[in-house]
């Protein structure tokens, strides 16, 4: 099943701001079924060895504040 090509026209039409929050929302709607994209075996291998990490360390890590902070400056 492919996408319309009308709609993607009209979409791409839209100005950038809007094209970011139709983006949200699609990601939005997407990440509430997480079963629907399968992770590769690479994929789960890193997350796996991330969550091992954490757990033998959690505070090695920055928090979100931080790191939004040094990516402002």
């Amino acid at each position: 099943m492919g996408m319309k090509e009308g709609l993607v026209a009209e979409i791409l039409e839209l100005p950038v701001e809007e094209r970011v929050r139709l983006v949200e929302a699609i990601w939005d709607s997407i990440s509430v079924v997480p079963d629907a994209i399968p992770l590769t075996e690479w994929q789960r291998e890193e997350l796996d060895r991330r969550l091992a990490e954490y757990e033998a360390n959690p505070n090695s890590g920055r928090t979100m504040q931080e790191v939004f902070s040094g990516l402002r400056k």
